[in-house]
């Protein structure tokens, strides 16, 4: 009998759910509009966002839409996690103010359209911040391109090493679009 996704070691959670990166995709924004117009009922007065890779056009990204829901700082996390979980969504991580889930992932792989939601308190959104810049900066966006690209297949079946070595980028021009005060925010 094969085991479920909460059974499984982290090693084989990254085996069957390897990074992969392909071009650009504009059916991505629509699956965000879509998923975001949910995200709305279930979380009435939350600032959604689309963000990550799938939000910057022209750029290969891993074919997962991530989607950032900022809730106002009255909001209950356990409730909000509750209303997510009934409404088809995964928590994958937590921390103090912080929520990650996702929507997508099978005991067989990954469905056809794949979701990660990040969730917090308003104002805790670098990850706009990082997104306008790269979409105002093409050259930026193509280097990290670049970046994604020549970690892609070292680090196939290790997110978190993939995510940690571009975490120093992505934190250099996340501080360059505060500094300049550069989010265009929804």
């Amino acid at each position: 009998m094969a085991k479920g996704l909460n059974e499984m070691t982290l090693e084989e959670l990254w085996q069957l759910f390897p990074i992969s990166l392909e071009e650009h995709d504009p059916c991505w924004v629509q699956w965000y509009r879509e998923e975001s117009a949910v995200l709305a009922a279930l979380l009435p007065g939350a600032k959604i966002s689309h963000i990550g890779s799938t939000a910057i056009p022209g750029i290969w990204a891993k074919p997962t839409v991530d989607i950032l829901a900022e809730v106002g700082p009255e909001q209950d996390m356990k409730s909000v996690r509750q209303r997510l979980e009934s409404g088809g969504w995964v928590c994958m991580a937590e921390e103090e103010n912080r929520i990650s889930f996702n929507k997508g992932y099978t005991e067989n792989g990954f469905d056809e359209r794949v979701f990660h939601l990040h969730l917090r308190h308003e104002g805790d959104n670098d990850e706009i911040y990082f997104r306008d810049y790269l979409i105002s900066h093409r050259e930026v966006a193509e280097e990290y391109e670049r970046l994604k690209l020549s970690l892609w297949k070292k680090f196939e079946h290790d997110r978190d090493g993939y995510t940690q070595s571009k975490t120093g980028f992505v934190r250099k021009y996340t501080e360059i679009a505060k500094g300049r005060g550069q989010c265009n925010t929804p």
